[in-house]
Formats: structure tokens, C-alpha cells, sequence
């Protein structure tokens, strides 16, 4: 939250911990909008902008898969033309500011490129026209930068998604340098950040070929079912285990006499559970059916459709864990071992095999207990499992350090961006010039503007409003009567031989 001063500058927000340069000032994100009429809108919501509204082709509708962190990514829904226009007072056009109030990392920002046309924000989405002499291209960085993140971190709001919203978006603290200084950042910026990108994209194309190699080894270990060895028993996923759902959520469990943590899909990545984060449910009744035992492996229910049968094992900790229906748990029986067991799973899930039994709804992929015990499941000897789980768990070990190594670079091109952007927004990526105009004069200016086009837009209303009173004044003011002809006087001549009539009046 800015303060502002008796002679109408806005001083630091509360959460500024860095000292600005002397010709730099706070402003909230809305001091930088434009005179336009309406510069700053989020998207139409409920009935406006509906299903049926959507088309094939026709002008765009940004929404929040468009909105990166920091760039414009290009998916493409589209409205009707003659639909887009009753929507006009959301539109976004090229070099306007794109803004997410909602979900992670928030604020998420991007520039609406050229090539978009014609298009408007859909609902959690901000549209924000910034004034002529404030650089886009600078205040989209401004955005992004860690400390307006920190700063919009503590002001979120809703449960399960996080939420900004429109007024949260337009009183976040901006650091402001002169004009001529933000293009200056915005250039250098530009530069640096490129050569990041740059490093961002070889990481992730090494990435990709990480996953295709942990492919590779994995099929090497455990081929298509027609190449199986001579000696390896062909069964199902139901002949070779149990296969069970875990328990459904229910508000009556939420509280009670017996509250036990439980393990649910969000806990559950591939050959690894995360437990730092476990929900608890009363088992008064039924803990026994549900409970872990070190070997079971989970596979996740229900997920993005790429990622239904992510299987990990459970190895015994925490104790006395129980699981949830959004995850299937396979115990192993006396002819598997539970390593091989994860192992198949782990090949089956990197194959796409599991893909081929999913159905969705609402579009989260759902795999059945009934689906899953019908997968085809190899068993070898135990002796061979232990051979093949050795084998390959010292060449995926490989693979992993492969993508250890991958996190770290990553986590440093982060690292190093993050302090690039604080760097820039504390005044200290680009020098200083004492003869640009300060910050101070800028906001000013843009307001006094902002604050006479708005003055002559209600003049302009008040005026219309005035026209229209008169004409319908005019219009409803009734017809004047015309005056009776007027009547002979007694003095007026006749001409000769022409007579007077008299009018009679008759009484009774």
C-alpha cells in the first residue's frame, strides 16, 4: 500500500526494503494506467462469455494458458465477430499488458503481441493499458520482479487456487524510475535475459532426451509383451497382486476420535512420495483396509492423462499411513517382488500403456482398479526380478544424476534471474543520469492528465445528458392551440343589397 503526501506524491510501500535512487519513486501499478476511458478491465464472466460463444476462427480470447511469466504463450481459442464486438469493453490490443489474478506464482504478466488481433480477456485475466511515457516493456519486468512477488504473496486470497484479483493487481507497489531510465533497463534487461532464455531451452531439450534415455532403459529392462523371454509367466496386474481404491474423503471424517495421516495423489510422484505435506482423516471404522504396509506401491487414480499410474513405493514412513481414492495401491503376491512390481509400473507409465485404459472427465484422467488389474504383468523367476531390479536400477541411477544435474543448472538460471530482476528494480543494473526528468515529475504529469480527461469525459456526459433532457422536453411539450378566426364587427360594410342575417336563439 502506497502513502500519499500532501503535495500528491506516493511514497514507499510498506514491504520496500531496498533504498530507491533519489530520482526513483513508489507508485501503486495503477498511478501508471492511461487516460484511455477504461485502461485497466478483467475478462466478462458467467452467461457474457459462455460456451456456446465459442467458434473455430474469429477474434481471440486470452486466457490464463496464455499468460506466462513474461511471455505471451500462443494457444488459441476464438469467439464470433459480431459476439466479440458486444464484448468490446474488454479487448486487448497489441503492446497492452496481460495479467493473471489467479493460480500460481502470481503475478504472471506477458505484452499481447502483434500478430493476436483482435481479442479479448476472458474472466481472471487483467487487461492493463499502461500511459505513452511509461515503458511496457519495463513494466512487465517490474511485475515479475521477486519483490512484487513477495509483496503479492501476502495478499492472496481463496482457498485451493490462489487469487489476486483486480483490485489486489492495481494497488501493487511498483519501484519507478524516470522515463528515460526505464527504457534504459528494458534494453539491458532484454539482453540478459535472452542469453538466459537461451540456457532455459537447453536445458530443457537435454531434459527431453533424460526422459527418452529413462524410456529406453526401462524397455530395454522389460519389453513389449510379444518379445517377453522364454521362462517369464504371463499375467495381469489382478493375478500377480491385490489391487485396491483407497478411501473417499468425506466431511464427516474431517474431525473424530481417531485421526490418522493419509497419502493422496498430490503426495505421489514417480518412484518417490513426498511427505511433507499429509492431510488427516478420522478412522474410527475401517483403518485396517486402508492401512500401508512397506512394499505397496501407489499409482495415482486419477491425473493429467500423461501422468495417470505414476507409481511409487512406500517404504514405511511415515508410520501408520492409509490412502486415499485418488490413488490404487497393487500389494505384491508371494510370485513378485514389490521392486519389480514398481519397476513394470514404471515402464508401463513411460510406454503409455496405462494412457490406453484412462477415461476422463471433467478433463482429469481416471484409471479404474478394474483397468488396471486387466494390464498385462510379466513375472519372472524371483531370481531374474532380482537380477533385472539390480541391473536397472544402477542404469536409471545414472540417468537420474543426468537429471540432478539438470535441476541444478536450472535452479541456478532461476536463481541468477531472480537476482538479475532485483538488481534492476533496485537501481543498480544501469547507471544513473541526473539530467533525466525524476520519477516524481513523471506521476505527476500522468495523473493531472488522467485526472482532465477524465474531468472532460463528464463534461462530455453531463452535456449529453443535457441535449438529451431538452430534445425530450421538446418532444413531449404539447401542440399550441390555433386561434379562432375573429369574429364580423357590426361596423364592417356590406355591399349593396346584400342582407344581415341575425342568429335566433330559441328558449324554452
Amino acid at each position: 500500500m502506497s502513502v500519499e503526501s500532501d503535495d500528491g506524491a506516493v511514497g514507499a510501500p510498506e514491504i520496500a526494503a531496498v533504498e530507491l535512487p533519489a530520482s526513483w519513486c513508489w507508485a501503486e501499478l495503477d498511478d501508471l494506467r492511461s487516460a484511455d476511458e477504461r485502461p485497466v478491465t478483467d475478462g466478462p464472466f458467467g452467461s457474457n462469455l459462455a460456451t456456446r460463444h465459442y467458434t473455430d476462427s474469429g477474434p481471440r480470447v486470452l486466457r490464463l494458458q496464455n499468460i506466462g511469466d513474461g511471455e505471451f504463450r500462443d494457444v488459441r481459442t476464438h469467439i464470433s465477430k459480431s459476439h466479440f464486438e458486444r464484448l468490446a469493453a474488454h479487448e486487448a490490443r497489441e503492446g497492452d499488458l496481460v495479467i493473471a489474478s489467479l493460480g500460481d506464482d502470481l503475478p504472471r504478466a506477458c505484452i499481447v503481441p502483434e500478430y493476436v488481433g483482435p481479442a479479448i480477456v476472458k474472466a481472471d485475466c487483467i487487461r492493463f493499458r499502461a500511459h505513452p511515457e511509461v515503458s511496457t516493456e519495463w513494466l512487465l519486468q517490474a511485475l515479475i520482479a521477486p519483490a512484487t512477488k513477495q509483496h503479492a504473496a501476502a495478499s492472496l486470497r481463496g482457498i485451493g487456487r490462489a487469487r489476486l484479483g483486480l483490485n489486489g493487481i492495481r494497488s501493487l507497489p511498483v519501484p519507478v524510475p524516470p522515463a528515460a531510465e526505464q527504457r534504459r533497463i528494458a534494453d539491458a534487461l532484454d539482453e540478459r535475459l535472452a542469453r538466459l532464455g537461451e540456457i532455459t531451452q537447453l536445458i530443457a531439450h537435454a531434459r527431453s532426451y533424460v526422459t527418452t534415455l529413462r524410456k529406453k532403459v526401462l524397455l530395454d529392462a522389460i519389453p513389449e509383451s510379444a518379445a517377453w523371454p522364454e521362462g517369464w509367466q504371463a499375467m495381469t496386474a489382478g493375478q500377480a497382486g491385490i489391487v485396491d481404491l483407497g478411501r473417499a474423503r468425506h466431511p464427516d471424517w474431517h474431525d473424530g476420535p481417531k485421526m490418522r495421516p493419509y497419502l493422496r495423489v498430490a503426495n505421489v510422484f514417480e518412484d518417490r512420495i513426498d511427505t511433507t505435506s499429509l492431510m488427516e482423516m478420522d478412522f474410527s471404522e475401517g483403518f485396517g483396509k486402508y492401512r500401508l504396509l512397506p512394499g505397496d506401491i501407489l499409482l495415482n487414480e486419477g491425473q493429467s492423462p500423461h501422468l495417470v499410474g505414476r507409481p511409487a513405493m512406500y517404504k514405511g514412513i511415515p508410520e501408520g499411513v492409509a490412502f486415499t481414492n485418488s490413488l490404487l495401491r497393487f500389494r505384491a503376491g508371494d510370485e513378485v517382488l514389490p521392486g519389480w512390481a514398481l519397476l513394470v509400473f514404471r515402464r508401463h507409465l513411460h510406454a503409455g500403456r496405462f494412457m490406453r485404459e484412462v477415461r476422463i472427465t471433467t478433463n482429469i484422467a481416471h484409471l479404474s482398479a478394474s483397468r488396471l488389474k486387466a494390464v498385462e504383468f510379466p513375472v519372472p523367476t524371483l531370481d531374474e526380478q532380482r537380477r533385472l531390479i539390480a541391473e536397472t536400477k544402477g542404469r536409471l541411477a545414472r540417468v537420474d544424476a543426468l537429471d540432478l544435474l539438470l535441476d541444478k543448472m536450472e535452479a541456478h538460471a532461476n536463481a541468477l534471474r531472480r537476482t538479475l530482476l532485483a538488481e534492476a528494480f533496485a537501481g543498480r543494473l544501469v547507471p544513473q543520469d541526473p539530467h533525466d526528468e525524476p520519477a516524481e515529475h513523471l506521476l505527476k504529469r500522468i495523473r493531472v492528465e488522467r485526472e482532465t480527461a477524465e474531468a472532460e469525459r463528464k463534461a462530455a456526459r453531463r452535456a449529453a445528458a443535457q441535449a438529451r433532457r431538452k430534445s425530450q422536453s421538446a418532444a413531449e411539450q404539447p401542440a399550441s392551440k390555433a386561434s379562432p378566426p375573429p369574429a364580423p364587427t357590426s361596423r364592417t360594410p356590406l355591399s349593396e343589397g346584400e342582407q344581415t342575417t341575425l342568429p335566433l336563439e330559441f328558449t324554452e
